[in-house]
């Protein structure tokens, strides 16, 4: 019974520190994809990183469905 626990305890922990290093990852990915995208306007550009970079997460995955999908 204590085993079962402790395992649940540490299954726990490892979520805790993959499930942030991979949101992290989708981050910085769409970032990238932001700064090196051809925009229409340069503003465009600007006004992407500025909310993927102040939203983090949000921010990503909005651009993710508003930009990257339409590709």
């Amino acid at each position: 019974m204590i085993a079962a626990w402790i395992g649940l305890g540490i299954m726990v922990m490892l979520l805790m520190i993959i499930i942030p290093i991979l949101v992290s990852i989708f981050w910085v990915w769409m970032i990238v994809d932001c700064a090196t995208r051809n925009f229409k306007n340069k503003s465009d550009k600007i006004v992407w990183i500025l909310v993927i970079i102040l939203t983090h997460f949000v921010g990503a995955f909005v651009y993710y469905l508003v930009v990257k999908r339409k590709k």
